[in-house]
């Protein structure tokens, strides 16, 4: 068991998965970036940026649940392969539209729905195609490796964005599009081996299966829903351009330092994850590292000072990545293979809608009392969510010492 948990990235197909998600977040993270760019350059207005993020959220919100029904009817694989040829075409457009002159408002507005449309199919299904692919044994070690990926790309694909814009909006769209394209490639090579289609008749019945899967199983429940609320309280990071400018006295250097600092603690302790993984006293480590994740949020909060600023967003950074491979692992392992993209759709509604619904908690709570107050306060009601599902509402997930499904 442990020898297969530590070769997971002899898999083949996991390491063409692995390296397909780089490369496919990076592509969508200079997308935000450079379509966000473009078209504040176009309207000058915030409101018009405003829509661009709104135009990525709503598609998310509309087409979750048929995403997770697509996901359990489908080939997973292929699934993700289409929609990265979707995206590839319409950066594609990007590209050319913004070589020939003719993007407007609207064009970014549409491509940035479609694109979002697609993230959303993409999305479920590529996170159910992990257990196709691998072990059971080899989950935890294959989540510690996927959320290096993504934290990797998130670092990797707004600074190279940021950077690509200065050499122009075509270039930008033109680097997105090859990164897409690599990722498309790696992703036809990748080869299943556990996946079993299932195609039930769609009806509300099954439609609403995901839902009722995850509300009737206490384990998934609780995880799902402790991310929700403890991201929901705790998004510190959407204020750093307040602490940066009127609190820390850094200017854009040492914003670029603070939004880099939770990715650098995310990959490093990822990395130490991909090697010992966490499979003893899963939910006690589990909540051990939300009262990190709290506590450091309430450092930063009172902080000054820039060093020690840093220093509580790499223990925010590292504290949520270990929250994270463990919630994500719990998931997989406690929903049946045919259940996986329609748990997984429902798991990405709820982090999709607490990363939103977070930085605007954080903006108007900034608003209403303060920047620094608003921090303290997160990390507090992080701290309370934390007692409250451990002790009250899902004393199951303290109690789970192993990844084993929940039986019945």
């Amino acid at each position: 068991m442990n020898e297969k948990g530590s070769s997971v990235l002899h898999n083949r197909s996991f390491l063409r998965l692995w390296i397909a998600r780089i490369f496919s977040t990076s592509a969508f993270q200079m997308l935000s970036v450079t379509i966000g760019w473009q078209m504040y350059a176009l309207t000058d207005s915030a409101f018009q940026l405003g829509l661009v993020g709104l135009a990525q959220f709503l598609p998310m919100l509309l087409l979750t649940l048929p995403a997770g029904q697509t996901a359990d009817r489908y080939d997973r694989r292929t699934i993700v392969y289409l929609c990265q040829m979707i995206e590839s075409v319409v950066v594609l457009l990007l590209v050319l539209g913004s070589i020939q002159g003719w993007l407007g408002s609207v064009h970014l507005l549409v491509a940035a729905a479609l694109l979002g449309a697609s993230r959303t199919f993409e999305g479920p299904a590529s996170a159910a195609l992990v257990p196709d692919i691998v072990e059971r044994e080899q989950l935890p070690k294959a989540a510690a490796w996927s959320a290096s990926a993504m934290q990797t790309a998130m670092i990797v694909g707004p600074s190279l964005g940021g950077v690509l814009v200065i050499w122009g909006i075509s270039a930008a769209y033109f680097a997105s599009l090859v990164a897409l394209l690599v990722s498309t490639v790696l992703i036809f090579f990748v080869k299943t081996v556990h996946f079993v289609k299932k195609l039930d008749a769609v009806n509300m019945d099954t439609f609403l299966s995901g839902l009722r899967f995850v509300f009737a199983r206490k384990i998934i429940l609780g995880t799902i829903s402790l991310d929700l609320f403890a991201v929901l309280l705790g998004g510190a990071t959407a204020l750093l351009p307040i602490f940066a400018e009127d609190i820390l006295k850094t200017g854009s250097l040492g914003l670029g330092l603070l939004r880099t600092a939770p990715a650098v603690g995310a990959i490093f302790v990822s990395l130490i994850l991909t090697r010992f993984s966490v499979e003893r006293a899963i939910g006690k480590m589990l909540f051990a590292s939300l009262v990190v994740f709290a506590l450091a949020t309430i450092l930063f909060g009172v902080s000054h000072n820039i060093w020690l600023s840093l220093f509580a967003l790499v223990l925010i950074g590292a504290s949520d990545v270990v929250s994270v491979v463990i919630r994500s692992t719990l998931v997989q392992v406690n929903t049946p293979q045919e259940m996986q993209g329609r748990v997984n759709a429902v798991n990405s509604l709820f982090i999709g809608t607490s990363n939103q619904l977070g930085e605007f908690e954080s903006g108007t709570m900034a608003g209403l009392v303060g920047a620094v107050p608003a921090t303290v306060i997160g990390g507090l009601g992080t701290l309370a969510i934390s007692v409250i599902w451990m002790f009250w509402l899902f004393p199951v997930l303290r109690t789970q010492k192993t990844y084993r499904a929940e039986e019945g």
